[in-house]
């Protein structure tokens, strides 16, 4: 298999061992999935599933964000406790994902289970000189830190803008370099909050998944990722503050999948451009919604066009129907999706592929179990 790893920034070799850990960023429960995230679970399911069929055991971290500035904004809004409000939207997730056909993950962890874990490494910071206390909260220090930057490539200025944009307010004067994020804050008078050694509080974003990815999976991830806006500034302060603590490379390979839009404009909860995986799962059948989203490569940024994409992916569905009782025993539709996935996880080749095996009347059962769409 070769892969694209966002760090290099080319396909490379992915050649792991019996065992694959993979941790995805999910979802922060405070509304329904949309597209863009129901797109980054189904392609980190297809991994699951070539490295499953290719023989490996996989274990998939994929963390619920129960405790941030976002769930909690909108508990207050609804006059909710915020982890009610997370239990709502969990059981909501699941079961969407669960239509689209996704396989367990090996475990779903939430951000306040892991309080301990992240005072244990907020510690660690501070001790190793990493991070600092200033105004009431810990920072980390990203001067100490001299690779800071290296996984995204973004120069200082585009860290700066997306820093702000992700909440990471680089105007703070109690940092020491505006690019310096927090480990751990006061709660707000009507917030949660945890006993520290820095006062009662609660932690930040990022090291939330550093402290939930070591626990669930070790030192050194095979496959870390999520959708590309992740990529800074979660992933790049995730990897900084767990290497200073560990010593360790935090991951081996950074998958990171493109940005569905709608309109011209990235499916956001706070643009309020989103198409949702359960309204269109009552619309349409679930497989067929899989199909469409695996008909666009990982990589890719696109926009989602309902009135072209279903209907598309409604017509590859029949047609892979039609040659499913076909004599043959499917061998080579599914030699071509082994293929296509080993060629950085090429969905649109493998469907292309299927879609020529159909049309020549030869069963596609086995290629379409592979890519997670029975027939």
């Amino acid at each position: 298999m070769r892969l694209y790893d966002t760090a290099r920034r080319k396909v490379v070799p992915f050649e792991p061992g019996p065992l694959v850990t993979l941790y995805s960023c999910g979802i922060t429960p405070y509304d329904a999935a949309h597209l863009g995230h129901a797109a980054v679970y189904v392609f980190f399911d297809m991994l699951q599933r070539r490295l499953q069929d290719a023989g490996h055991e996989t274990r998939c971290v994929r963390n619920v964000t129960d405790v941030d500035d976002d769930i909690l904004r909108k508990s207050r809004e609804l006059g909710v406790h915020y982890l009610d409000l997370a239990a709502e939207e969990m059981a909501r997730f699941d079961a969407e994902m669960g239509m689209l056909n996704l396989l367990p993950v090996f475990s779903e962890p939430r951000a306040t289970s892991a309080i301990p874990e992240i005072l244990s490494l907020v510690g660690a910071a501070l001790e190793s000189g990493h991070a600092y206390e200033s105004g009431g909260s810990v920072y980390f220090d990203v001067a100490r830190f001299p690779r800071f930057g290296s996984i995204s490539g973004y120069d200082r200025a585009q860290m700066l803008e997306l820093a702000a944009e992700h909440g990471g307010k680089p105007d703070d004067p109690h940092k020491r370099n505006p690019l310096d994020f927090v480990l751990w804050q006061p709660s707000l008078p009507d917030e949660p909050a945890w006993e520290s050694r820095w006062g009662p509080g609660r932690p930040g974003w990022h090291i939330e998944c550093s402290a939930l990815a070591l626990r669930e999976l070790g030192q050194t991830i095979d496959i870390h990722g999520g959708g590309r806006d992740l990529l800074f500034p979660h992933h790049e302060c995730e990897t900084a503050q767990s290497e200073s603590v560990t010593g360790k490379p935090f991951v081996r390979l950074w998958f990171h999948v493109g940005l569905v839009g709608l309109g011209g404009t990235k499916m956001s909860k706070s643009l309020g451009n989103l198409v949702f995986v359960g309204d269109l799962c009552k619309e349409w059948e679930p497989a067929v919604v899989r199909l469409a989203l695996l008909g666009h490569h990982y990589r890719e940024d696109w926009d989602w066009v309902t009135l072209k994409d279903m209907p598309a992916a409604t017509a590859r569905l029949a047609l892979w129907r039609t040659a499913a009782t076909a004599g043959d025993d499917g061998a080579a539709g599914l030699r071509a999706v082994r293929a296509a996935l080993d060629a950085d996880l090429d969905t649109v080749g493998a469907l292309e592929a299927l879609d020529d095996e159909a049309r020549a009347g030869r069963t596609v059962r086995a290629g379409a179990a592979l890519l997670g769409v029975e027939l």
